[in-house]
């Protein structure tokens, strides 16, 4: 799997495929609200390359511009402990 330049190797598949989640929650929340991708980056203050790259999951994307497009369509994210996550 292709993680990007700007990732450690050594971050899990767990976490890599969270990122890709995030992206495509971000991309259906925009489409359902009527907004093309240069409207959202409009919104969120970044460019709108910076958009397709939090839609298509791109792990080198700043966090706060993920959270911050999330955020902008209303979408929360929330953590879990390993402690209560599930065992596999």
């Amino acid at each position: 799997m292709t993680q990007g330049k700007r990732i450690s190797p050594h971050i899990g598949n767990d976490a890599v495929q969270s990122i890709k989640d995030m992206g495509a929650a971000a991309k259906c929340a925009r489409v359902a609200a009527g907004d093309g991708q240069s409207a959202a980056a409009t919104r969120l203050g970044v460019h709108v390359q910076t958009i397709a790259r939090i839609e298509s999951g791109e792990p080198g994307v700043a966090i706060g511009h993920v959270l911050g497009m999330l955020a902008l369509y209303g979408i929360t994210v929330q953590l879990q402990s390993p402690e209560a996550a599930p065992h596999h």
